[in-house]
């Protein structure tokens, strides 16, 4: 990895994590806020409406990994015609995405709320209204995403990070007018997260813009960018509709089987989640632009190497995060949530599992992405995800425990590593006996001696109760961490450009 990609990835890694320090704070007081003025109940019936409009997300998820792929490529072939060109196809085929996921939501979306979902009948009137703006929320989102695109394509996570910031002390704002609202207190809430986030569509826009020329919108038509764009769109179908069937299909089964109390448990569930892997996914994002464009321009052997580090370094960052997490759970969710739902610390620490496993792969599908031959790789790994709705069904059937849905995803979570790592070998040669000596070995290494010295330590010293225990166990987990990073976890090289590029530039500003 050249000197000045890395000084990239790390400047806007450095933005990205500022961000998330100043989003993930704020979130968490938004989020016991909001469960306490509107409820259990309400707060599940909330994120079940808003996740039945986010099953039919997967037409806008397929379009926007291939808006990203597309916007970094020409980037990177500094081609700015064909960048122009490519941005306003993107933006005229999210638009026509917009208009059918509207059609599908209000004809079948609708019916399904009405007619399908365990929701108390008292309050059918205030799901309806929270399914319009949430509807509309999500139709916003979807004509965001190529300015979204763009601005990580071009790599300035300072805007990024800054916009997201505004976004959230406006949500901040929400948890104000949500309390002393005399209205409905959840169709308050929707009606406001829909115009926060139409505030936000309108600054990216707006930056876009100014900024750069080829998003000021001209219709384009060529048939031959349409139709490559729409094909690997059409593949990407495959494996968002898994994703999404996964994360919000389980959703609706949980209702389906247990009510909203356990979708509220869900929806705590998935904030965590959403908030713990965000501190790898700001590694990613920074990551992969470069993958990309390496691979754009023809550094195959520069792309395939920054594919083994990013998939280390993103399971130890996560590391980090999740063992403390893992091992104080239930003190953490009473000093949040003060009474959390029932379940709550169980969902969390199998989802957290799931997403410490599932980290190591979203390298491998950037590389994937990057060569564009994505047809089988959809459509195996794809149907693999998407067996978890299936299956999480029948144990339900078999057996009534809400558990059943984590135990699945982990399994298929496993399967679905090897299988993308398998596609890789034949796209791009990926050498999987390096990928597992030089990847997976030092994972698992890291992970038994961590695990093996702090239970040591737990079984023979006291580590005290509640805040202490909090303390104490998150600084020997993070010591542990470290030493195993530096000792098992990286190569002489990786020690080496660390130590160069991080304490010798403190030492000499000091």
């Amino acid at each position: 990895m050249k000197l000045s990609s890395s000084k990239t990835i790390a400047k806007n890694t450095l933005f990205l994590y500022i961000r998330l320090l100043f989003t993930l704070s704020v979130s968490l007081y938004t989020s016991r806020v909001v469960l306490r003025t509107l409820g259990i109940s309400d707060y599940g019936t909330y994120n079940l409406i808003g996740g039945v409009v986010t099953l039919f997300s997967f037409f806008n998820a397929a379009m926007s990994s291939a808006t990203q792929r597309f916007l970094s490529v020409e980037i990177g072939q500094k081609n700015l015609v064909r960048l122009k060109q490519v941005f306003n196809a993107t933006l005229n085929i999210h638009i026509g995405i917009g208009l059918l996921i509207f059609v599908l939501a209000e004809t079948i979306g609708l019916w399904f709320v009405n007619n399908k979902l365990n929701i108390p009948i008292e309050r059918m009137g205030a799901v309806n209204w929270v399914f319009q703006f949430s509807i509309f929320t999500f139709l916003v989102g979807v004509i965001q995403v190529p300015y979204n695109a763009l601005i990580i394509a071009n790599e300035k996570m300072n805007v990024y990070a800054v916009l997201s910031i505004v976004e959230v002390f406006l949500k901040l704002v929400i948890v104000y007018l949500l309390v002393i609202s005399p209205v409905d207190k959840l169709i308050t809430y929707s009606g406001l997260i829909l115009a926060v986030t139409f505030i936000i569509a309108f600054c990216y826009k707006y930056y876009c813009k100014r900024k750069y020329r080829e998003s000021i919108y001209e219709f384009y038509y060529d048939k031959e960018l349409y139709t490559n764009l729409v094909s690997y769109s059409g593949w990407n179908l495959f494996g968002n509709i898994a994703t999404v069937a996964r994360a919000e299909g389980n959703n609706v089964i949980l209702n389906v089987f247990f009510g909203t109390f356990l979708n509220a448990a869900y929806g705590i569930t998935l904030q965590i989640q959403g908030a713990v892997s965000l501190f790898v996914a700001n590694f990613q994002s920074a990551v992969n632009p470069q993958i990309i464009k390496k691979y754009a321009a023809g550094k195959v052997e520069e792309s395939t190497k920054l594919i083994f580090q990013s998939a280390k370094f993103s399971y130890f960052f996560m590391l980090i995060i999740v063992c403390p997490i893992l091992f104080n759970i239930d003190f953490i969710l009473k000093i949040w949530l003060k009474i959390p739902p029932p379940h709550t610390s169980s969902f969390v620490f199998l989802c957290l599992i799931d997403l410490l496993i599932n980290c190591i792969s979203g390298p491998l599908m950037t590389g994937a992405q990057a060569t564009g031959k994505i047809k089988w790789y959809q459509i195996i790994v794809g149907s693999l995800i998407f067996l978890n709705l299936p299956v999480s069904y029948i144990f339900l059937k078999i057996e009534d425990n809400p558990l059943q849905i984590f135990f699945v995803s982990i399994f298929i979570t496993v399967i679905s590593l090897f299988f993308r790592l398998w596609f890789l070998k034949k796209m791009i040669n990926v050498s999987i006996v390096l990928f597992c000596r030089n990847v997976l070995l030092r994972i698992v290494l890291v992970t038994i001696f961590v695990l093996g010295v702090y239970f040591l330590c737990s079984n023979n010293f006291y580590f005290g109760n509640n805040l202490i225990k909090l303390i104490t166990s998150s600084s020997l987990l993070f010591i542990l961490i470290m030493t195993a990073i530096m000792v098992l976890g990286i190569t002489k090289d990786e020690y080496n450009f660390m130590k160069s590029n991080t304490i010798d530039r403190f030492v000499k500003r000091k």
